[in-house]
């Protein structure tokens, strides 16, 4: 493990590469199973993949492999760590929802919360953005 490494890795330009491929692939370089040990979360509007892994392992090393993997590169995708941040939005609200109930939510360790510092909601867009106290509380 490397201390204080993200455990989640973003995967860029996936367009080429099929989910199902992408997973096979994944479990090949990190010699890990899909579901079991990392998950495989796909933003298809703007081409990402975000790889998070539920096993400890060296994300580092993981990334460096990805780089030189010859499939990796034939599908001129790039990884990279996933960055820490004390801020993330949460969409596609129900219109009833409470600035204190999104603060109690986010708070709850149980949701891999931690403590939040400001809830910012945009009911117009039915979307908030929650800041916490440091970065550990946005899993």
């Amino acid at each position: 493990d490397s201390p204080g490494a993200s455990p989640s890795v973003v995967f860029e330009n996936t367009e080429r590469c099929n989910p199902n491929l992408l997973q096979i692939l994944l479990e090949s370089i990190s010699g890990l199973d899909v579901h079991a040990d990392f998950t495989v979360e796909l933003i298809p509007e703007i081409n990402v993949a975000v790889v998070t892994f539920i096993k400890s392992i060296d994300t580092e090393e993981f990334v460096k492999k990805c780089s030189q993997h010859k499939r990796v590169r034939e599908f001129k995708m790039t990884a990279r760590l996933l960055e820490s941040t004390q801020t993330i939005k949460a969409e596609n609200l129900p219109d009833s929802i409470s600035t204190d109930y999104l603060a109690v939510y986010f708070e709850n360790a149980r949701n891999g919360g931690g403590p939040v510092s400001d809830v910012q909601l945009f009911p117009e867009e039915k979307s908030a953005i929650i800041t916490f106290c440091d970065h550990k509380g946005n899993t």
